[in-house]
């Protein structure tokens, strides 16, 4: 054959190849999912994303025909699960359940990540926004948010609160709260708020800045002594609790938000049908209501809204880290 006639050849012979390529790539997409799919909650079990997480789940396991499984991770303010998720094949079976801690203020904070928030992920959807609970030990002297201030300025670095390490909207939170106060109060860094609130109910940390899922149960039996809500709004869950702006602090206020998310690259068909599916649950009012005996605020958004923001979220913590002067561990 003359050289140029095998070059025709190899061409005619790729031309052919791409689209059965191509092909195999949407059979693929078609095809799934056809075995249990994992979602990697990077917190211990009680924590607000593996509570969510189990309200959720089933529904979208029913709709796709295959069960989802929680993998708990936690370590490292959620980062050790979150580069489990990262590192996983682009092939849906993987999901990773984050919050604004592992994707937005983990990347403000620290420069030398060992994931990339908008790199190594696709946004699937958000779930919803989720306000901290200031908490007291019932021992500790305040009935309110303005009486723990007091007793916090009486008592420099006295009063310690629970955090799980810089990269946490708790930290955050704890150090906007002395600055916009002017008192001193002494992070104590845990690797969930579940594990903290043990230590607060046996009134070894005297204020607990922890999410609803872990503390509401505590509140509720009378364990601990809830002081505010840190959202713009009260919370359903707590319609008797202020919020820190209510208790006289202006410019306050601190959310967390979760959501579910794939590895980069993963295939568009999948990411549309993952969002359909989560997007359905969620707004299933049984879903809902479990959702808001949480704490949480049910929220849903396309995975382009969500891509916009993320952005946006890493722009503003960075600058109000800055402000706050927190920095990187």
């Amino acid at each position: 054959m003359k050289p140029h006639m095998t070059l025709v050849a190899a061409t005619i012979a790729a031309a052919v190849a791409a689209p059965s390529g191509l092909t195999s790539i949407a059979s693929a997409a078609d095809a799934w999912p056809s075995r249990p799919i994992r979602l990697v909650a990077p917190f211990p079990a009680g924590s607000s994303v593996d509570a969510a997480a189990r309200v959720i789940t089933p529904r979208v396991a029913d709709a796709l025909g295959q069960s989802i499984v929680i993998d708990n991770r936690a370590g490292a303010s959620g980062a050790i699960g979150v580069e489990v998720g990262a590192r996983a094949a682009p092939d849906g079976y993987t999901l990773t359940g984050g919050t604004t801690s592992t994707h937005a203020l983990s990347k403000a904070l620290n420069p030398h990540l060992s994931y990339d928030p908008q790199r190594d992920f696709t946004p699937i959807t958000l779930i919803g926004h989720l306000p901290y609970i200031l908490a007291v030990h019932p021992a500790v002297a305040a009935n309110n948010l303005q009486e723990l201030i007091a007793l916090a300025r009486s008592k420099p670095g006295e009063i310690r609160y629970t955090t799980v390490g810089n990269a946490s909207m708790a930290r955050l939170g704890g150090e906007l709260l002395s600055n916009l106060t002017g008192i001193k109060i002494t992070p104590i860094a845990y690797k969930s708020s579940a594990q903290s609130v043990v230590d607060t109910i046996a009134g070894r940390i005297e204020l607990q800045f922890g999410t609803m899922a872990p503390v509401l149960p505590h509140v509720r039996a009378g364990r601990l002594r809830p002081l505010a809500v840190t959202g713009a709004k009260r919370a359903p869950a707590l319609p008797d609790v202020p919020t820190v702006l209510e208790s006289g602090i202006k410019n306050f206020e601190v959310t967390l938000w979760l959501a579910v998310f794939a590895p980069a690259k993963t295939p568009r068909a999948i990411v549309e049908r993952l969002n359909r599916e989560f997007t359905s649950a969620i707004n299933v009012p049984q879903v809902r209501d479990a959702l808001l005996l949480q704490g949480l605020q049910p929220e849903t958004a396309t995975p382009a809204a969500f891509s916009k923001f993320l952005d946006a979220e890493i722009v503003k913590w960075r600058e109000v880290a800055r402000k706050a002067n927190l920095q990187p561990e």
